[in-house]
C-alpha cells in the first residue's frame, strides 16, 4: 500500500471516530478543506461513499462502518507496537560485548558494572578478557578497552580511568634473600616473573622511566604468565618480582606483604579508554553502558 494511501485510511478513521470534520482536522493539524479533500479522493479511488456528512454530524456509511471496523484493531495494534517502542527505548535492552585486558576488567570495569546493572534489568554485557589488541569490528564487538596511547585514530575513546603508574614488587622474604635493586639493569640479577603479552610480539619488556630518560629492560626468571592475577600470586608466594599496576597492588603494599623498589623509576601511562567505531550506530543501551563508564576526575 503507498504511503498515500496509508495515510488516507488514518484520516478516515479519525473522521469516523471523531464524528467531526473540524475535531478530525484539528487532531490531525491539518485544514477541514484539505480533509475533506482526502477523504473524497479516497471515496473516489474505492468507488464507494464511506461517510453520510450533515450540517451537523458525520457518521460512517454502511460501507463506511465495514471499513473503520478492519480498520481500528490494526491501527490499535500500531499505536500499541509504537507505545512498546517507546518503552524500549525508555527501558534500555540488549547484549553488549567488550573486549578488554585483565587489569581493566577487574580494578576499573566492575565496579562500576555492579553498580550499572541493576539499575537496567535488560541489559546484558558479556566481557571478554584479552591482552592482545583485538579488531573489535572484525570480531563484532561493540567496544575494547586499553590504554589511551593504544586506541587507534579512527576510533571514538571515552576515558574510563586516570593515568597509572606500575609498581616493582616483591615480598620481604624475597629481599630477606636478595639484595634490593638500585637501577633497572641490576634486574638481570633478580628472578623475574615475565609476562606474555602477543601485542609485544612475545614477552613484554618492562618499561621505566627517570628524568626523561626512558628504559626497556627485558628481564629473566623461572615463571612465565599472561595473566597479571598469576603474576601477583607468584610475587605474593615469594617467587620472584613482579612489574604490575600500581592500583592492583595498593592493599598488599599496605599491609607490608610487597615492597616497592626503584619507585623513582616508574613511569606514567595514559588511563584506559573504552573505544567504538565511529561509525557506530549507536543504542540507548550502548550509551548508558559508555556512560556509565566514564571517568569523571
Amino acid at each position: 500500500m503507498a504511503r498515500e494511501n496509508f495515510n488516507d485510511l488514518q484520516a478516515f478513521v479519525i473522521v469516523a471516530r471523531e464524528g467531526s470534520f473540524t475535531r478530525a482536522a484539528a487532531q490531525l493539524g491539518v485544514s477541514q478543506s484539505a480533509l475533506s479533500h482526502t477523504i473524497r479522493a479516497l471515496e473516489t479511488r474505492l468507488g464507494l461513499r464511506l461517510l453520510t456528512r450533515t450540517t451537523r454530524s458525520v457518521a460512517p456509511t454502511d460501507a463506511g462502518d465495514r471499513l473503520l471496523s478492519t480498520l481500528t484493531p490494526r491501527f490499535e495494534e500500531i499505536e500499541a507496537e509504537l507505545t512498546a517502542l517507546t518503552e524500549l527505548r525508555e527501558r534500555p535492552a540488549g547484549t553488549i560485548r567488550i573486549t578488554t585486558a585483565e587489569h581493566a576488567a577487574h580494578d576499573v570495569i566492575w565496579p562500576k558494572l555492579a553498580e550499572f546493572l541493576p539499575n537496567y534489568p535488560d541489559i546484558k554485557v558479556e566481557i571478554n578478557i584479552d591482552n592482545q589488541l583485538t579488531d573489535i569490528v572484525a570480531e563484532r564487538y561493540d567496544a575494547g578497552v586499553r590504554f589511551g596511547d593504544q586506541v587507534a585514530k579512527d576510533m571514538v575513546a571515552a576515558r574510563i580511568g586516570p593515568d597509572m603508574k606500575f609498581a616493582l614488587v616483591g615480598t620481604p622474604g624475597y629481599f630477606a634473600q636478595h639484595p634490593t635493586p638500585r637501577t633497572p639493569q641490576d634486574l638481570a640479577e633478580h628472578n623475574c616473573i615475565n609476562i606474555r603479552l602477543p601485542t609485544y610480539g612475545g614477552l613484554y619488556a618492562w618499561e621505566f622511566e627517570k628524568n626523561g630518560h626512558a628504559l626497556k629492560v627485558r628481564v629473566e626468571g623461572q615463571l612465565i604468565f599472561n595473566s597479571a592475577e598469576m603474576i601477583m600470586k607468584a610475587s605474593l608466594a615469594g617467587l620472584g618480582l613482579a612489574y604490575l599496576p600500581e592500583q592492583m597492588l595498593a592493599d598488599d603494599i599496605v599491609a607490608g606483604r610487597l615492597i616497592k623498589v626503584l619507585e623513582d623509576w616508574y613511569p606514567t601511562f595514559p588511563g584506559y579508554h573504552l573505544y567504538y567505531p565511529s561509525r557506530r550506530q549507536s543504542s540507548p543501551a550502548f550509551n548508558l553502558f559508555v556512560e556509565a563508564m566514564r571517568w569523571r576526575g
